[in-house]
């Protein structure tokens, strides 16, 4: 399957595999990130590199040293084909993997013409909503108080993310607080292809003074129904998306692996 899938979380080769996702990392990236080796000598750092990923057809080693997930383009599907679940998540502060939770979340899906919010929930973090934050996002303490927990929501989410490419503003961001959720309620590591509206931007609409989504949003003319609010925001990205897509294509993208390859071309190396 092409698309997020749900797996038992906790192995040094799907930890991996998840950071490879993002981007290529070098050996030592990966004895920090995954080992938990800060400072591991380079020697040391490929030769562990080799007897964890070596023998993996999913990962290859590029001409510059880093690892990477291979783009299988001969089965990628065409743009066309794709369903990309745009996701946009409000939260109480920036740190997934401490104290800090999701207090609304919203998934559109975008495939061809087709533009639809299929999931929105407020969802009670089980902690106080700082007041910078409630300021900022208009939720309040009294209306996630009756809302459900994450993990009476997460079956309904994963159904939604289930075959669809995540896409994200800053996906990193929402990317870290669904799969932070989703392994605290179920025990589940997220996997699959995922996309920043962030960093596709600035390799497609080169010279903006911001790639901010309020600065983008303004730029192709598109309304918010609501900001900081996750419907809002995720129908928003969603517009973008659809934008981002027709520039790609106009460089001649036509499957998802040119569309990833492209996403994952460093700035230093991307040509106007």
């Amino acid at each position: 399957m092409i698309g997020i899938t749900p797996h038992p979380g906790g192995t040094l080769v799907e930890r991996a595999l998840v950071l490879l996702r993002e981007a290529p990392r070098s050996a030592t990236e990966l004895a920090t990130s995954v080992l938990g080796l800060p400072g591991a000598p380079p020697a040391v750092a490929e030769r562990l590199a080799v007897a964890l990923l070596g023998a993996d057809p999913r990962v290859r080693q590029q001409a510059d040293g880093r690892w990477a997930v291979v783009a299988a383009a001969s089965g990628s599907p065409l743009l066309e084909e794709c369903a990309f679940a745009v996701v946009d998540v409000e939260t109480t502060g920036m740190r997934p993997a401490e104290d800090d939770r999701i207090t609304e979340i919203a998934v559109v899906v975008v495939q061809g013409n087709r533009r639809e919010l299929v999931f929105e929930s407020l969802v009670n973090p089980g902690r106080p909503i700082p007041h910078r934050i409630a300021e900022l996002t208009g939720i309040s303490q009294a209306m996630v108080d009756g809302a459900p927990a994450f993990g009476e929501i997460a079956d309904q989410l994963l159904q939604a993310l289930a075959g669809r490419v995540f896409v994200a503003h800053n996906a990193r961001f929402d990317w870290g607080f669904v799969g932070a959720e989703v392994r605290r309620a179920r025990d589940l590591a997220l996997d699959g292809p995922r996309l920043c509206t962030v960093r596709l931007a600035r390799r497609l609409c080169r010279g903006e003074p911001s790639y901010g989504l309020d600065a983008l949003a303004h730029r192709f003319a598109l309304e918010f129904p609501s900001r900081h609010r996750a419907a809002g925001d995720a129908i928003v990205t969603g517009m973008l998306l659809g934008r981002l897509l027709d520039a790609a294509r106009e460089r001649g993208a036509r499957t998802l692996a040119d569309l990833e390859t492209l996403h994952q071309t460093p700035m230093t190396e991307f040509r106007a």
